[in-house]
């Protein structure tokens, strides 16, 4: 029992219900890992058959017997390798998420996920059945195990497959990126699970985006030591392979392997970010985005990010100067537009805006000029993008950032309206941050906008320190609370303002209404506003940040 296993890693970008084409990326992928690397096995991300997660297509009769079909086809289309997907399987009335290795048209093997998660973006619980016994089969004179994402968070079934004889441990993954991610699965968890049972795990990754979710790929192979000896560049799709073999005491080692060197965070929260924009348009069918350019940060950061992601003959940039508008701001926006190759549109609102004041004029009398004023111009503005994509049939892009919709400095029906909300997990900080970021590869913002202090440019001579705290302030505020759940007094006794602190909970809190009103947009941080975070619309809880030791007050 001296031989050699090479086991291929299929680094996917599949699509959630595109059954037909994602058999026909599994036959693709399997016969390059079979002729090209020479492999025995291919491990394929978790529920290859249906795409990750498929939600309530699940509890479609039709969809579960397409899936069904597609495992079917695979066994019809793929020989001399053994292939390991995930799909979904209906067994005696249960539904489990399995991972199934096939070869030359027979089931070798069968393993049901035993770990679901139901927390965060996951509720697999509401869909699956949990699986109970380990399964080990055997490729060549190697004994592999299968676990299935949340499986090796556990320990449990990466335990029970180890003490059921698996040699090497095979681990398909939806798992989905958050900033730091890769460095949790590598050490925290794999590395660690991997030296207490004493194999090497195989860890193949889904990549691409799915609605708010993207998927970072980021595959990698961890030895019995818990030491990554292979490491797959992230947020690309490629089929990579490693060589197992025996040394003289017959412990399994990596005998052939690369180690692709990780990004830094900025190239790595901007690649998720282009990531999924680009999938989102594509995977949906639209020919391109409209982006509403103000000649602010947020959206010079929104233009780049989808001229990265679609080129820029898929962009198209407008501005929609108001009587409040500065002239540089007008000039940057072109300038930016210029640098990138997108068309520049101007439409200007002041007789727009003009006509909504006059018509409400005789119901505002003896009111003052508040907010409203300045909504209005931006729900001008939203209406014109709005116009454009019917027309067109692009999707607009909006340019918010996680800062702004946590305290409501966003407008319903004005600047967040759209299709796709590109930064909207971005706080304002880390959107200056990606901004370098992007100008250190070509410098396609102009600096003028990177360094002027941002405003709404809604009311003469207006900042936004005029109405929030300063953004180094604030976005820590913001992650403590939304992202960890402390309490107000908890984020006091950190060293931040309690007036300060009380005031942005308020903010946050009664804003949930319009975070419910806003289009999807792309996960990058432990925690989004979205299907991570469900807060009622309607509480009488109350927050107190004067109360000490992390209580909450009533």
């Amino acid at each position: 029992m001296n031989g050699s296993l090479t086991v291929a890693l299929a680094q996917l970008n599949l699509v959630v219900g595109d059954i037909a084409g994602n058999v026909v990326r599994v036959a693709e992928a399997a016969a390059d890992a079979r002729d090209r690397l020479g492999a025995d096995v291919i491990v394929f991300p978790e529920l290859t058959i249906t795409g990750y997660p498929p939600e309530d297509l699940l509890l479609r009769d039709d969809f579960l017997r397409a899936a069904e079909q597609g495992v079917a086809a695979v066994r019809e289309r793929v020989g001399g390798i053994t292939c390991l997907v995930g799909h979904p399987e209906r067994r005696q009335g249960l539904l489990y998420n399995a991972a199934s290795a096939i070869r030359d048209g027979k089931v070798l093997a069968s393993y049901y996920k035993s770990a679901l998660p139901n927390y965060g973006v996951f509720d697999e619980k509401r869909y699956f059945n949990a699986g109970e016994l380990p399964i080990v089969f055997g490729a060549g004179d190697f004994r592999l195990g299968i676990t299935i994402c949340e499986d090796v968070w556990d320990f449990a079934p990466a335990a029970a497959s180890a003490t059921a004889g698996a040699e090497i441990l095979l681990n398909l993954n939806a798992s989905p990126f958050h900033l730091h991610k890769s460095v949790e699965r590598e050490t925290v968890v794999v590395g660690d699970v991997a030296r207490r049972i004493r194999a090497p795990i195989v860890y193949t990754n889904l990549v691409g985006g799915q609605d708010e979710l993207v998927f970072d790929g980021a595959s990698f192979v961890v030895d019995a030591r818990g030491h990554v000896v292979h490491r797959v560049s992230n947020f690309v799709e490629s089929v990579s392979a490693v060589t197992f073999a025996r040394d003289g005491d017959g412990t399994v080692f990596v005998e052939s392997a690369t180690v692709e060197a990780p990004p830094s965070d900025e190239e790595t929260v901007y690649r998720a970010l282009v990531s999924g924009v680009g999938d989102y348009v594509d995977k949906n069918g639209f020919p391109g985005v409209v982006v509403g350019l103000s000649g602010g940060i947020d959206s010079a950061l929104t233009l780049a990010i989808a001229v990265d992601a679609l080129g820029a003959d898929r962009v198209e940039a407008v501005t929609m100067p108001s009587r409040y508008t500065r002239e540089i701001s007008i000039l940057d926006a072109e300038d930016q537009c210029r640098r990138l190759g997108v068309p520049c549109h101007r439409i200007d609102i002041d007789t727009v805006f003009q006509s909504f004041l006059d018509s409400l004029e005789p119901l505002f009398a003896g009111r003052a000029v508040d907010a409203t004023e300045e909504n209005i111009q931006a729900r001008c503005r939203g209406t014109l993008l709005m116009a454009l994509s019917n027309k067109t049939g692009k999707m607009v892009l909006t340019t918010g950032n996680k800062s702004e919709m946590a305290v409501g400095y966003a407008t319903l029906y004005g600047d967040m309206a759209g299709g796709f909300a590109a930064i909207k997990d971005v706080p304002k900080t880390w959107v200056y941050r990606l901004a370098r970021y992007r100008n250190t590869r070509s410098e396609v913002i102009p600096l003028r906008v990177i360094e002027r202090p941002p405003s709404a440019e809604l009311a003469p001579d207006q900042l936004d320190a005029d109405s929030l705290p300063p953004y180094d302030e604030l976005d820590p505020i913001i992650e403590a609370y939304v992202e960890e759940d402390l309490s107000p007094g908890t984020i006091v006794e950190r060293g931040h303002d309690a007036d300060v602190v009380t005031r942005v909970v308020r903010m946050i809190n009664r804003n949930e209404y319009k975070r419910r009103q806003a289009p999807p947009g792309v996960r990058i941080s432990r925690r989004a506003f979205g299907r991570d975070r469900r807060y009622p619309l309607t509480s009488g809880f109350r927050f107190d940040a004067s109360v000490p030791g992390g209580q909450d007050g009533d």
